[in-house]
């Protein structure tokens, strides 16, 4: 995940970063010994405690990455849609592509940040929270549109990432079902759950699935 006409100290913090990712999605956050992302970026630990003082922070900037990269991934897809539906829509697809695409970190926020303290879970639910307000915000459009039914859209927003949370999780512990094959019943059955039409929830089916 490195980016181009970084400076050598840019370099060298996503070398961390991008060690620590291997690191901590083989053998999880308390097993992890800063020694070993040392060894795996091939750095040295002065480097490593100049970038980050501590394994926690190390681990947080991971979580802050991950969402990062989530957060503009899913603009870039919303931004090319005309509604409020298709913008929902688009934001569900991309989702869960980045978690197909970022297994290992997808397991770094969804898996291990869960049960490490106070820190790691306000920073969690932070980013949560700031997914549940995007999908908010275009329900409500697609409400002000016409295209649902009124109803509680902050409460359908946490539905919605709590059911998403859920099978990316059990396919990043099992490897199963893929985000491929969950994408078209999730989407069936999420937008079902908002009161989007049957003839329009078979529209984007068929414009997103491969025949």
């Amino acid at each position: 995940m490195s980016f181009l006409n970084d400076t050598p100290e840019q370099t060298t913090r996503q070398r961390i970063l991008d060690a620590a990712i291997k690191v901590f999605s083989t053998k999880g956050y308390h097993d992890t010994k800063v020694d070993e992302i040392v060894a795996e970026s091939q750095t040295s630990k002065g480097a490593v405690y100049f970038h980050f003082p501590s394994k926690q922070r190390i681990f947080l900037a991971l979580v802050d990455e991950f969402a990062g990269l989530l957060e503009r991934k899913l603009m870039a897809a919303i931004e090319q849609e005309p509604d409020g539906v298709r913008r929902v829509n688009a934001a569900l697809q991309m989702g869960l592509q980045t978690f197909g695409s970022y297994r290992n970190l997808a397991k770094i926020f969804l898996v291990q940040a869960v049960g490490l303290g106070q820190a790691f879970e306000q920073k969690r639910l932070q980013i949560l929270d700031r997914f549940a307000r995007v999908i908010k915000g275009y329900l409500d459009q697609a409400v002000e549109e016409g295209d649902i039914p009124p109803l509680d859209t902050e409460v359908a927003a946490y539905a919605w990432i709590g059911a998403i949370n859920e099978v990316v999780i059990r396919w990043v512990h099992t490897g199963s079902p893929e985000p491929e094959r969950v994408l078209p019943t999730l989407r069936t059955m999420l937008l079902r759950s908002i009161g989007v039409s049957e003839a329009r929830i078979r529209q984007l089916n068929d414009a997103h699935d491969p025949a």
